[in-house]
């Protein structure tokens, strides 16, 4: 066939869906759903990429975690874990003098109802304002230098303080914003868990998973002993010098083994990783979620295809005499089979421009939920859109086509 012939065909496809809209709508619900879902699917996680990415490069390429239990993106904590020692901040010095790799390890001291079943939900109080989801942690000086952090107003604590346990606190800008509203915060009390600590800086807003808000309330790592003797959850923050982050990982793993006297048969007792390590780690866990979604959307888009071909086996018998007119005029057995076939996938690409319609709308409103998701639909989720619905149409159209191609002429015009 021509490609005006084609066209022509096209247009009559056209004219079909227009003539039965409901018929046609209903009939490639399926894959509007099924390539939907791919779209939208495609979007977030690009967006979650994204975010992953820009928080890592936010913790910077020369920073290393360690912890007692594993913090990658995984379940809940195994058995195992939970019989582990934990850290201790001694350790912290320790490893600070045996790797030479290492520009400085900051402990990180969390409330004890953060991995262990501390009864209550950590918040703040100012004059009746209260806020709760917040980040509760103490650590040192060395934690704002290594980790760059730049104070909005006044200053970090200091060693000096820590060492005398004082009740100072730096807060994050969204705890400013939330208690003080425009207020200058530098000197006011605030209680922490029932705890008054004294405002001594605001530290600048640091990226955050969309949703979870950025709301760190440090300080002095031995204040946060005093007020939680039985605290014991402490996870280093190690800083490796410039260029040697895979000297120090080596490094600092071989001291932790030592100092915990784990065996040399038994694997490692602790959990230690990169943020880019941790980022491959997230890129595989969305890869497969991604692979997930799309099956599932096959579903959808083999109930639209069944639809289609149904649709198209009923076409086939309500324009029996037209294909026996068409035969005895002179049309081949191909021309029968780009027809029907052009009508099907003309049927099925109008439900995949509905469908990336609908993922698009759906990536909208995940923006506006979450301001801080770029959300973006990817070209190769536009073009797998497109090749699946086009697919969807050839796959399943091809009976109906192959069966209007094989008609006799002759019983196909007595056809009433």
């Amino acid at each position: 066939m021509t490609f005006s012939e084609i066209r022509s065909s096209a247009a009559m496809a056209l004219a079909t869906v227009m003539e039965h809209k409901t018929r046609s709508f209903l009939t490639v619900l399926g894959v509007i759903i099924g390539t939907g879902a791919v779209i939208a699917v495609g979007s977030i996680i690009t967006g979650v990429n994204d975010v992953m990415t820009e928080l890592v490069s936010a913790m910077g390429p020369e920073t290393i975690l360690s912890f007692q239990f594993n913090l990658s993106f995984r379940g809940s904590i195994t058995p195992e874990e939970l019989k582990r020692k934990p850290f201790t901040w001694e350790q912290s010095q320790e490893l600070e003098e045996r790797c030479p790799s290492v520009k400085h390890v900051s402990p990180y001291l969390l409330t004890p109802n953060v991995f262990g079943p501390g009864g209550w939900t950590d918040h703040v109080k100012y004059h009746g304002r209260d806020l709760y989801q917040i980040t509760f942690a103490g650590t040192e000086e060395g934690y704002a230098a290594g980790e760059n952090q730049v104070m909005v107003r006044g200053r970090f604590f200091t060693d000096e303080e820590n060492r005398r346990h004082q009740p100072v606190v730096v807060v994050g800008e969204n705890v400013d914003k939330a208690l003080f509203q425009g207020d200058d915060p530098i000197g006011k009390w605030i209680e922490v868990d029932g705890h008054q600590l004294q405002i001594v800086g605001v530290i600048a807003q640091k990226l955050s998973f969309p949703g979870q808000p950025d709301q760190r309330i440090l300080v002095p790592f031995f204040t946060m002993r005093k007020m939680y003797p039985t605290a014991n959850e402490i996870m280093f923050i190690i800083f490796a010098r410039k260029g040697l982050v895979d000297r120090a990982m080596d490094e600092t793993e071989v001291a932790l083994r030592m100092m915990r006297r784990t065996p040399p048969n038994k694997p490692d007792d602790f959990w230690i990783s990169t943020g880019s390590q941790m980022l491959q780690d997230f890129h595989r866990i969305t890869s497969t979620i991604a692979l997930l979604m799309v099956g599932l959307s096959s579903i959808g888009l083999l109930v639209g295809g069944i639809g289609v071909m149904n649709i198209m086996l009923v076409s086939v018998t309500e324009r029996t005499r037209e294909i026996g007119i068409r035969k005895a005029v002179g049309a081949k057995r191909s021309d029968i089979v780009v027809q029907f076939l052009t009508e099907a996938v003309v049927l099925t690409g109008l439900g995949g421009l509905a469908g990336m319609t609908l993922g698009w709308l759906i990536s909208v409103m995940f923006r506006l939920i979450f301001p801080s998701l770029p959300t973006s639909v990817p070209l190769w989720a536009a073009a797998l859109g497109v090749c699946v619905s086009v697919g969807v149409g050839l796959f399943f159209g091809t009976w109906p086509a192959l069966k209007a191609a094989r008609l006799d002429p002759v019983v196909a015009l007595q056809y009433e």
